[in-house]
């Protein structure tokens, strides 16, 4: 038992994050481009203007991210594996869902936050990475994730998301300062980055089952 023990505690702190971390990176692929799919879908899109959203959801906030940060090439131009992921799960959600689906909404919304924990995870952890200090990089953690969205629902002529009054940028500004207390706190980095998509996933899907929105600002006279 005690070896075995040993023998977890070593693979633990031995772990090599950045496997875990490309899977986090394909994983948000994969959400937005669902997320986009089914809105342009839902909106009788073709199947070329489907994959066209698709693409604009799933790299257009990593896109802004690297050219903010003059990091070049931009990401999916080196690793072709990001289109094509991209492609395949925007034709697979093209082939099997039905756009009258009345599950639309909470199809849409959860892709949309699994996208949210791990691109907000991502932007951090590449802008850390750059020299970024933390304001700027909770700030394009919050870009990679919400660009990408808001190109999607302008082009379905639908109010951005980010722009009512859902908690999203909170729950991705909530997770992303675990992140970094996590990391001063000496924590290991794929303990640190799952704990804190854990929690951008947890605080969003809450808010989204118990209907949690920001008050707007009114001056009453």
């Amino acid at each position: 038992m005690l070896a075995i023990a040993l023998d977890t505690a070593a693979l633990i702190t031995t772990f090599d994050p950045r496997s875990l971390i490309y899977l986090f990176d394909m994983i948000g692929i994969v959400a937005c481009s669902v997320s986009g799919t089914i809105l342009a879908k839902h909106k009788n899109f073709d199947v070329f203007g489907c994959l066209l959203v698709s693409i604009v959801t799933a790299i257009g906030g990593g896109t802004v991210r690297d050219v903010i940060l003059n990091r070049h090439p931009l990401f999916w131009m080196v690793d072709m594996s990001y289109l094509t992921v991209i492609t395949i799960s925007s034709l697979v959600m093209q082939i099997f869902f039905h756009p009258n689906s009345r599950r639309v909404d909470k199809f849409l919304k959860l892709s949309d936050t699994i996208g949210l924990s791990a691109f907000t995870l991502i932007g951090i952890k590449v802008a850390d990475s750059m020299g970024a200090n933390v304001p700027v990089a909770l700030l394009l953690g919050v870009i990679t994730i919400i660009v990408g969205g808001i190109i999607r629902d302008m082009i379905c002529n639908e109010i951005p998301l980010v722009l009512q009054q859902e908690i999203y940028i909170t729950a991705a500004l909530t997770g992303g300062t675990l992140y970094f207390a996590l990391h001063n706190l000496g924590v290991i980095a794929w303990v640190a980055d799952i704990a804190a998509m854990s929690t951008i996933f947890t605080l969003r899907m809450l808010a989204i089952r118990y209907e949690w929105q920001f008050p707007t600002l009114e001056w009453k006279y």
